[in-house]
């Protein structure tokens, strides 16, 4: 007989409900049924416990608190029974069109120890956070814009000094070729040709490029001191790429003495 039981206790299963309970337990592994029972009284235990555990004092207070708010007034309540003597009757707004309040104002009930106005300064404080949160992002936004548009602005900078520099060369090797045709043997200024290697002295050199650094012009200066050369002594304009036949020619066919006017 007893071997009989043994063998029921090893082959019994937990059924599929109990066994997602017990997390410590694989589904599918037998579990003899004095564990089954063991964890059964436990669980038993457990419940027995929280049903007769002992309120706190705050837990008690707010049931009491609620269920005497959700109860109406009566006539035991002197404020009241002296409403009922000047006329007021149950369920009807005061004043006396009976414009104001049907409801008594709710009671806001303080339970955390914090000082009053507590809960105004966080709420002030958060808000505070938010505003200097928010400039932060603004401020970046705005480094973040300046930059791009400095960056834009560098680039197109730089694509207009560019475009200078190859408008400059281009005037220079036409002033050059236009000065050879007519015979001229040497320019009127150095830079109205392109530059050519020489090898001087390096004394001297060293003089000339002080020299040139004091009368230094930009490219524009150049670029506009060159055209107005070549149009005046060739009759050439280098955006046209056209060498025209007199002062009327070139007044009537040329656009403008600018790179913008032939656009």
């Amino acid at each position: 007989m007893s071997n009989i039981v043994e063998e029921d206790e090893e082959e019994d299963y937990m059924s599929d409900a109990f066994i997602s309970k017990m997390q410590d337990v694989r589904p599918g592994i037998p579990v003899p049924r004095r564990v089954k029972e063991s964890y059964q009284k436990e669980e038993k235990h457990k419940e027995s416990n929280v049903k007769n555990r002992q309120k706190s004092i705050k837990e008690v207070e707010k049931e009491r608190r609620e269920s005497v708010l959700n109860e109406a007034l009566s006539n035991e309540n002197k404020g009241f029974a002296l409403l009922q003597k000047m006329g007021y009757k149950k369920g009807q707004a005061l004043g006396k069109k009976g414009e104001g309040i049907v409801e008594p104002i709710p009671l806001n009930i303080k339970t955390g120890r914090s000082g009053i106005g507590h809960e105004e300064m966080k709420k002030r404080k958060a808000e505070e956070d938010l505003k200097n949160f928010r400039q932060k992002i603004q401020m970046r936004q705005q480094a973040e814009e300046r930059t791009a548009d400095d960056f834009r602005l560098r680039m197109r900078s730089k694509k207009e000094e560019q475009k200078l520099e190859g408008d400059l060369r281009r005037s220079q090797r036409a002033c050059l070729q236009l000065d050879e045709q007519k015979g001229i043997g040497s320019p009127r200024e150095a830079w109205y040709w392109p530059p050519i290697n020489t090898q001087e002295d390096d004394s001297e050199t060293e003089e000339d490029e002080d020299e040139v650094k004091e009368q230094e012009l930009s490219t524009l200066e150049k670029l506009q001191i060159l055209t107005s050369y070549l149009r005046g002594q060739h009759l050439y304009c280098i955006w046209c790429g056209t060498a025209y036949q007199d002062e009327e020619d070139i007044q009537s066919n040329c656009p403008g003495d600018t790179s913008e006017d032939h656009d």
